[in-house]
């Protein structure tokens, strides 16, 4: 990317409601392409295999959704966002919030809860039916902290406490207000289990 001009652009679709599995690929005209898969004069001979044409149209339709509702995911999705971070940040202490509270997308937040584990509290946020993530797709399974939260500074005791939630324009106030209802008791659940918020906590009181 040069300035303003961008060369190439890569868009998952399943960020954008569609169907997971199709993308968008953007390449300036004039960029030097070099195919991964070969075979066939599909997609102007940039990539082999059967064009998924049901998920196209999804795509498609996804996108059309997307520029719609623009205006409602930067005004009431933020604002929902907004209400989530700091009810929790109130309500649990030792939490935080990571990453610029400016520069940011409206819809989403990555907070960090400290001495617990981030897939511990997938499991107990699953019991209630609500949904989140405990970092990248690239990362599941890894047993070690997020590599960009320890760049960013967030201290290793909360790096791997870290969840992120993915609001849109589907998600309610009431589902807000249910997160908000059900974390404290979650978080507190997994620290009375930790010997590290155990000594934190006896630290404080001396």
């Amino acid at each position: 990317m040069k300035g303003n001009v961008i060369d190439m652009l890569s868009i998952s679709g399943h960020k954008l409601h569609a169907p997971k599995g199709i993308g968008i690929l953007y390449v300036r005209r004039g960029t030097k392409f070099s195919p991964f898969l070969i075979g066939g004069h599909q997609e102007k001979e940039r990539r082999g295999g059967t064009e998924n044409t049901p998920s196209i149209i999804g795509l498609g339709k996804a996108c059309e959704l997307a520029a719609r509702n623009m205006e409602a995911e930067n005004t009431r999705v933020k604002q929902l966002r907004d209400k989530l971070e700091e009810k929790l940040l109130e309500l649990i202490p030792n939490s935080r919030v990571n990453g610029s509270r400016l520069y940011r997308l409206p819809n989403t937040t990555n907070m960090s809860f400290e001495f617990v584990e981030g897939e511990g509290i997938l499991l107990l946020m699953d019991e209630y039916g609500i949904c989140a993530s405990s970092g990248s797709a690239c990362t599941s399974g890894s047993l070690q902290p997020s590599h960009v939260l320890r760049a960013m500074g967030v201290p290793f005791t909360m790096a791997h406490g870290s969840i992120r939630f993915s609001l849109s324009i589907y998600t309610t106030e009431e589902e807000i207000n249910f997160v908000i209802e059900k974390m404290p008791s979650i978080i507190e659940r997994l620290r009375s289990m930790s010997p590290y918020w155990t000594s934190e906590k006896a630290c404080t009181v001396q």
